[in-house]
């Protein structure tokens, strides 16, 4: 399989995604459009996964490759390709279907709580872990569900943690590719952000990481393993 990674800024871990992706011998195109605001075509790959960035889904002004990569992702949809939306990617995804983008109005850090809905529950990819379980979360917008969407999961701060489209189009607004040592990566190179998100997060960090970051790393390998399995 061959599955193009659109990476959204400077530094983009794979994290769990790319575990899974390589398991399965996935070749891999990366694209970086942030630096020059190229796009892969529909018929460049089998699927395409649509990573976070530190933008808005809005953003045109200063990421002006948006709009293009929304309508990306709804073509790839409409060819019933596999696409995958995390954090940006799931904003991005829901304003390529037409929902509405709500910016800075559902922050959320740290390992959090995610629970399914009874769709969720008896979705292919999302029904493989349990029914509430913690998984890292890194943002401050969210979005309405895009009209004809299967809700799957949510949270008390964002209710719309996670969304279907067709037979395998997903976005999640959190950050299942996220082990441990992605988000040690992220603590470390970016403290003042992540302590503005959390204030105290360096200190509490390794506790939360040895506690609730051990369970999530589990969870978003189970994730990103169903996912890679609809290719």
């Amino acid at each position: 399989m061959r599955v193009a990674i659109v990476e959204n800024t400077r530094i983009t871990h794979h994290g769990q995604v790319g575990v899974a992706l390589h398991e399965q011998a996935a070749l891999i195109d990366l694209w970086k459009p942030w630096a020059d605001n190229a796009l892969p075509t529909t018929d460049a790959a089998d699927a395409l996964v649509v990573f976070g960035g530190e933008q808005s889904a809005r953003d045109d002004h200063t990421h002006p490759y948006l709009p293009a990569l929304a309508d990306l992702m709804a073509a790839y949809t409409a060819t019933g390709k596999p696409v995958l939306g995390i954090c940006l990617g799931s904003q991005l995804l829901a304003r390529a279907f037409g929902a509405e983008n709500h910016l800075g109005t559902a922050p959320e850090f740290g390992w959090v709580d995610v629970t399914l809905t009874t769709d969720g529950r008896a979705d292919p990819v999302l029904s493989q872990v349990p029914e509430t379980f913690p998984i890292f979360q890194w943002h401050s917008d969210t979005f309405t569900l895009p009209e004809g969407s299967v809700h799957l999961a949510h949270s008390p701060t964002a209710a719309h943690q996670a969304f279907r489209i067709g037979r395998a189009t997903y976005g999640t607004q959190f950050h299942f590719e996220a082990s441990r040592s992605v988000v040690q990566d992220w603590t470390r190179t970016f403290p003042d952000l992540t302590d503005r998100m959390s204030p105290g997060w360096i200190t509490r960090h390794p506790e939360l990481a040895r506690t609730r970051g051990i369970k999530a790393d589990g969870h978003g390998l189970t994730l990103a393993r169903a996912w890679v399995s609809l290719i």
